[in-house]
């Protein structure tokens, strides 16, 4: 626990320091970081190499490579991210109230921010600089499957920092592999730490929410939708859905739900799941549809609308219209991301205001969840809490604000 608290303190310490410094010298650690990415990408594959090598659930392999092509998308996103103004400080609002007291809405930074991710070893980096360029610090504890890849990233952070003369203690990695250190993170660092976000697994997002003494920002699956209207145009349609499933099967964005109407089950159906076949996706269907099949493919069950495959799997069913296809999401969804597709601009609004996702989609890819396609640069998590910050979680989402109150000598009667 000391090991921890001292994490803490140092955090805190951090955070302080960082009031003071100027913005100027926040990007210059950034231009810098990308560089040394640049740098050191041997010595990065070959940090990742090993925990490639060690991993022992394989269907984590595709979240944990890191490649020439994956850590130039890192360095693309943190040099979106060093672009950004500014966010903290900005007005909001200004008004003057009748009195003449003048009432400023002001953004301010968050504070410290624990993140508790698993297989993804770009959260590291990612997460680090939405944090520094908010004007925030981290605590960083990353799974253990990605630990030599993740301790490098944070290291060659702490060393731009330290570069620029910056507390290299506003971005710092949890070394220790103990399990009980998350425990400790979530229920005896309230002191310490402002916003905790998990990163991952169904069970990890459970956990935090259930023994975190902070706010948390985070989701617990992406159980995502695609609703197939019957005026859809079937080759859009047919791109979309197959993108959206198969593109990258192990993304939180991939949709697990395709929702048809029933009067495009003729003209659209099969050759869409045709598609999806072929494309080497299992398809899991109701009965009305697997009528087309002549009763060959795999049952779809209960348990099918209530799973997140996140593989080559999807489960198919039929709606009467758009209103079943929007209660059939608000009975099974996640409130993270679901699309419609079609040319009917009457249900496609019907949707978009009627479903609950922090992202509603009308004829795109669910794929397109994602910070850096919002152009935030990359994100923190993202979040299907209903209470602000919902979707993609950006530098701008990393602020809170607070009101600034000023007058001449101004007395409430």
């Amino acid at each position: 626990m000391n090991y921890l608290q001292s994490i803490g303190r140092n955090a805190k310490k951090a955070f302080e320091d960082l009031k003071n410094i100027k913005h100027k010298k926040i990007k210059k650690v950034l231009e810098n970081y990308n560089q040394s990415l640049l740098k050191n990408t041997n010595k990065i594959i070959r940090e990742n190499l090993k925990d490639v090598k060690n991993v022992k659930r394989k269907h984590l392999v595709d979240r944990l490579i890191l490649n020439k092509k994956r850590i130039e998308g890192i360095r693309h996103s943190i040099n979106e991210i060093t672009k950004f103004k500014d966010p903290v400080g900005r007005v909001i609002e200004t008004w003057r109230r009748p009195n003449n007291l003048t009432i400023k809405k002001v953004t301010t930074p968050i504070g410290v921010i624990g993140v508790i991710y698993e297989s993804r070893p770009n959260v590291t980096a990612d997460v680090a600089a939405l944090c520094l360029k908010s004007g925030n610090c981290s605590i960083l504890r990353g799974g253990s499957e990605a630990y030599n890849s993740n301790k490098l990233l944070a290291s060659l952070f702490r060393d731009s920092l330290r570069k620029n003369n910056i507390n290299q203690n506003c971005v710092q990695f949890i070394e220790n592999k103990n399990r009980k250190i998350v425990d400790q993170l979530l229920s005896k660092m309230s002191l310490y730490i402002d916003v905790i976000v998990p990163r991952g697994g169904k069970g990890l997002v459970e956990k935090v929410q259930k023994f975190s003494n902070v706010h948390v920002i985070g989701h617990l699956e992406g159980l995502c939708h695609i609703y197939l209207d019957k005026s859809a145009n079937i080759s859009m349609a047919k791109k979309i859905i197959i993108n959206a499933k198969m593109r990258r099967t192990s993304i939180c964005g991939a949709v697990e739900t395709l929702l048809i109407d029933e009067k495009a089950i003729n003209s659209h159906a099969k050759e869409i799941i045709q598609s999806l076949i072929n494309s080497g996706c299992e398809v899991r269907v109701d009965h009305k549809i697997n009528k087309l099949f002549n009763g060959k493919l795999k049952k779809a069950g209960e348990k099918d609308w209530k799973t997140e495959y996140l593989d080559s799997i999807i489960s198919i069913k039929t709606v009467k219209n758009v209103k079943e296809g929007i209660d059939h999401i608000l009975k099974y969804g996640t409130m993270h991301t679901d699309s419609i597709i079609t040319n009917n601009k009457k249900n496609a609004q019907i949707f978009l205001n009627g479903v609950n996702s922090s992202i509603a989609m009308h004829n795109v890819s669910t794929q397109f969840a994602d910070g850096g396609e919002f152009g935030f640069g990359g994100e923190i998590g993202i979040s299907t809490n209903k209470l602000p910050p919902r979707g993609p979680v950006g530098i701008d989402q990393l602020t809170s604000y607070k009101y600034l109150v000023s007058g001449k000598g101004i007395i409430r009667p």
